[in-house]
């Protein structure tokens, strides 16, 4: 059942976009329909898989740098007083400058490589994971803190039995929310300046006017970034399988 009502609603969606290109009468090359996308993404397979390995590559590390990073911002914050009112301002202010200016600035410094989209993907991903965790860091229940202490537990020692798994459940919305916009920052990186990539796919096939396979693409996209979502989302249920649900 839980597979079932994917399914469901995908084809639902599908009936609903053939549905509107049929009562619109729009021309395919303004709105495909599903079956010339179909049709496309058979007939370009490889050249989407190749470009679609370079992106995915992009995301999965962007997601890996950001949410260390994350992880380690949040405990500077949380462990080290002095360095809060230095580190918080630059957090707040790498946020405040739209991120998507950036991505020229980055493409210029890092090069038309992997490199640039990267660094956009962790710029993009670092600071939910950094202010849900230094959230739930900060938050942990003072009973058990003072319980800890009692026992004579060390810095460590509490941190990791009782201030880190009282603070996964927030540090886990983090990590979703940076898993549902990873995608975006090595797409955009990819339209401001790349040789390969899906987005670089996408944009060149609007040039073309090739606009199934542009679609076919963004399709592509579409489904390797819900299936990372849920395949994260299902490993932190897995580990927080002790939160139950309310």
């Amino acid at each position: 059942m839980s597979l079932l009502r994917p399914l469901i609603v995908c084809a639902g969606l599908v009936s609903l976009w053939q549905l509107l290109v049929w009562w619109s009468g729009v021309p395919p090359y303004l709105l495909p329909g599903p079956g010339l996308v179909i049709a496309a993404w058979f007939t370009h397979a490889g050249l989407i898989a190749g470009h679609a390995l370079v992106t995915i590559a992009e995301i999965l590390i962007g997601l890996a740098l950001g949410t260390a990073l994350g992880a380690a911002s949040a405990l500077c914050l949380a462990y080290f007083r002095t360095v809060r009112p230095w580190l918080m301002p630059l957090l707040v202010i790498s946020q405040a400058i739209p991120v998507f200016a950036l991505a020229p600035l980055l493409v210029l410094w890092f090069g038309y490589g992997m490199a640039s989209k990267v660094a956009m993907a962790v710029l993009i991903i670092f600071f939910p994971v950094t202010a849900s965790f230094f959230d739930g860091l900060r938050r942990t229940d003072p009973g058990w803190l003072d319980l800890g202490r009692t026992m004579n537990g060390t810095a460590l020692t509490i941190l990791r039995r009782i201030r880190l798994p009282a603070a996964l459940p927030a540090f886990a919305s983090g990590l979703r929310v940076a898993t549902a916009v990873a995608p975006i920052g090595a797409v955009v990186g990819e339209w401001v300046g790349s040789s390969a990539g899906l987005g670089y796919l996408m944009l060149h096939a609007n040039g073309r006017m090739q606009i199934d396979l542009m679609f076919a693409a963004l399709l592509t996209l579409s489904l390797f970034a819900v299936a990372l979502y849920f395949t994260i989302d299902a490993g932190l249920r897995r580990a927080l399988r002790w939160q139950a649900d309310t």
